[in-house]
């Protein structure tokens, strides 16, 4: 078994040797409890990446890590440009699937006798399930330009305000999109579905701050006790799954699979053609994404305005969004020297601490927010970057609680019936395009969240500030 092979270095971190073709070492980051229950296939898939060329220091498997395609979910690689690679499997089929909060000047006691009310207008307001379409129009020439210039352009178009730019990761646009590298096909599987959340983990979540754990960090995100906040999670849709596909087929037909760990993985040098191609068309599908929860801002907006006009000087405002899935170029001090890299974060969150231009100027001397949401009924977080995450993950911490069982396992095993009364009990008000989802979604389908968080607080790869409980849940 590789569980064995584990070689325990500190608390909370373990090594995973060299063997075989491994270029370098596996490191995951887990409580002793966690490392009870990891999976092998899991570990087996720390072990392939690790075996793919340019890739440097360590394969990462953080504390949400469980099995996904090529690289597990909760993975990290960072490749250096002239000798690694870029893969897909290192993204995702789910391109820059991230997570987006909201901050507003309502409290809890403004909200809580309306949760059912306010569900089931949001769940009316924003579009979610799979396949579902959008009442958000756009011609392919218009949604061209989405790809290329991301939220500025929406913007333009009155969804939203300049102010939202200064807080969204790489201001909303991601550089190097090319509308040119998405396919006809991806670009007709998309163009219905801006505003919208899908299905799966996706989720719209009205809650509070319960607790905040560091004062000062939190009152320079503009976040304080029993203020409602509200969490949107969705990603690229059906335009990212088909970037994914495309570029899946062309790395294959490009290079085969003859020297592959796992046919997974297939990738294409960082600097090929066919490198700098699905580049482009993944920033592109991160541009999707931006605008996407843009325009779902835009119509909570909307919707909340309606929903208390006595407050006259209602105000949501974005905290921040953090992409997940997605290969970024940054900097980090490699073997004593500033080096550019190619890191892949699969199911990861960037983590940047105290200092780094990336992070927007009014959270610089702090760090970068940190959103990681919990499961469905569970508590989410809002935590911040830090200068250990940059040097023992690449900036990167955990995304999520992270699956302990399959979604076809839940839906044998959890009755969705009950999971919406005992939410219903707890307060919690969801509303879902179907009872599969309550059942596929459960909390008991998910690690503890507060375990993981837990973890990378103790690690230091981000650091606790604020924990939000919800009051209302619309899911795919």
């Amino acid at each position: 078994m590789i569980k064995e092979k584990l070689k325990k270095i500190e608390e909370n971190v373990y090594e995973l040797p060299k063997e075989e073709n491994m270029l370098v070492p596996g490191r995951i980051f887990f409580s002793k409890k966690m490392i009870e229950t990891i999976e092998e296939d899991s570990l087996k898939q720390v072990q392939n990446v690790a075996k793919l060329p340019g890739i440097l220091k360590y394969s990462i498997g953080l504390p949400d890590m469980h099995v996904g395609y090529g690289f597990p979910i909760g993975g990290v690689a960072a490749f250096d440009l002239d000798q690694g690679v870029i893969t897909p499997g290192g993204v995702g089929y789910d391109i820059d699937c991230s997570v987006r909060l909201l901050k507003t000047n309502l409290k809890k006691e403004d909200i809580t006798k309306d949760n059912e009310k306010i569900a089931k207008a949001l769940f009316k307001k924003i579009p979610s399930g799979l396949g579902k379409g959008s009442r958000f129009n756009i011609s392919r020439q218009e949604l061209k330009k989405v790809l290329e210039k991301g939220v500025n352009y929406i913007i333009e178009k009155g969804y939203g305000k300049k102010e939202d730019l200064l807080y969204l990761e790489e201001g909303g646009c991601i550089p190097g999109a090319e509308a040119s590298k998405v396919s006809s096909k991806a670009i007709k599987r998309g163009i219905g579905q801006l505003g919208t959340l899908g299905s799966g983990n996706h989720f719209l979540e009205v809650g509070y701050v319960e607790e905040i754990y560091n004062k000062e960090v939190a009152s320079v995100f503009g976040l304080e006790k029993n203020q409602v906040t509200i969490l949107i999670h969705c990603g690229s849709r059906g335009l990212g799954h088909q970037i994914a596909s495309d570029y899946i087929k062309l790395m294959e037909e490009e290079y085969g699979f003859k020297n592959l760990p796992d046919r997974e993985l297939i990738n294409a040098p960082i600097k090929s053609r066919l490198g700098r191609d699905y580049y482009s068309a993944m920033a592109a599908a991160a541009n999707f994404a931006f605008v996407n929860k843009q325009i779902i801002t835009h119509w909570i907006r909307e919707e909340m305005k309606e929903l208390f006009p006595e407050k006259k000087d209602l105000e949501i405002k974005v905290v921040y969004e953090v992409c997940h899935n997605i290969a970024k170029f940054e900097k980090y001090n490699i073997d004593g020297k500033e080096k550019t890299v190619c890191v892949h974060r699969k199911g990861a969150t960037r983590s940047l601490g105290p200092g780094r231009i990336e992070i927007p100027e009014a959270y610089r001397a702090v760090g970068q927010p940190v959103l990681i949401p919990g499961t469905m009924g569970t508590a989410s977080y809002v935590l911040v970057g830090t200068k250990k995450a940059e040097e023992l993950t690449f900036g990167s911490t955990v995304h999520g609680a992270g699956r302990v069982m399959s979604r076809s396992s839940a839906l044998r095993n959890i009755r969705g019936e009950k999971i919406k009364k005992d939410l219903k009990n707890k307060g919690i008000e969801i509303e879902a395009g179907s009872w599969k989802s309550f059942s596929e979604e459960s909390p008991n389908a998910y690690k503890d969240i507060d375990e993981v968080v837990k973890v990378v607080d103790e690690l230091g790869i981000s650091k606790k500030v604020a924990k939000l409980i919800p009051l209302v849940v619309i899911k795919g």
